[in-house]
């Protein structure tokens, strides 16, 4: 089993520096003034450009105007738009399409109803990010820190590869990866030392650990010795 880890929310060079040296696949950007890990668009150029290549960029948006979009797209020259307001599959379809870049919608689950908005939003994303549902007094979208129940997730087939985040951190990785086998996980602040401010060291543990339980269950499903001599006698 391999695992895709994004580290998302990232604002500043040694926050992103401590992603990209430990590994990162993706690493994420914030367009939206609400969120105490926004960024404008000169710090993402500068950030963007810092990647240079060793991760794919994700340009992160809450109910973004064409106008916004189009900006962050400017700046940051992106490999993948993240859409995590409200977005209808009609709304995501367009952006895929007017801008030319894979789509990964960002969705609330609390239980298994939601499971099938997730389907909708598979015909028209390249990606869908499952997320715990925000509590209902924040003011801002995303799993604030929580988990939902990932067993929610067992066996789960959208048609195109899902993001698991939510409450996500070193110390619980392992475990989610084992009930979801998700093919891609995402944190925010479950590596920060406060909201909004990114941990090198948290950071650095998040993906040594996913790492290391993808490769355990990579070892678990790989046929033994015997059975690989079985094979070959048939």
């Amino acid at each position: 089993m391999s695992v895709l880890i994004k580290i998302c929310g990232l604002k500043t060079a040694p926050a992103l520096d401590a992603a990209l040296d430990a590994g990162a696949d993706l690493v994420g950007f914030v367009f939206f003034a609400p969120s105490p890990r926004h960024i404008d668009c000169e710090a993402a150029c500068a950030l963007g450009a810092r990647v240079a290549g060793r991760a794919r960029k994700v340009a992160v948006a809450v109910d973004a105007s064409d106008a916004l979009l189009a900006a962050a797209i400017a700046a940051l020259q992106p490999d993948f738009l993240q859409l995590h307001g409200r977005e209808t599959p009609e709304r995501v379809a367009l952006i895929r399409s007017r801008f030319g870049l894979p789509v990964v919608k960002a969705l609330p689950v609390s239980g298994r109803s939601d499971l099938a908005c997730a389907h909708v939003f598979a015909q028209v994303a390249d990606r869908v990010m499952l997320d715990a549902r925000a509590p209902p007094e924040a003011t801002r979208p995303g799993g604030h820190g929580l988990a939902f129940d990932w067993r929610l997730l067992e066996n789960l087939a959208l048609g195109v590869p899902f993001l698991l985040s939510g409450g996500l951190n070193a110390g619980n990785v392992a475990q989610a990866l084992a009930i979801t086998r998700a093919p891609a996980v995402d944190v925010s602040s479950g590596v920060e030392r406060a909201s909004g401010e990114k941990d090198a060291g948290k950071i650095r543990e998040f993906i040594c650990a996913a790492r290391a339980a993808a490769a355990a269950a990579a070892r678990e499903r790989a046929p033994s010795h015997e059975e690989r001599a079985k094979a070959v006698s048939r």
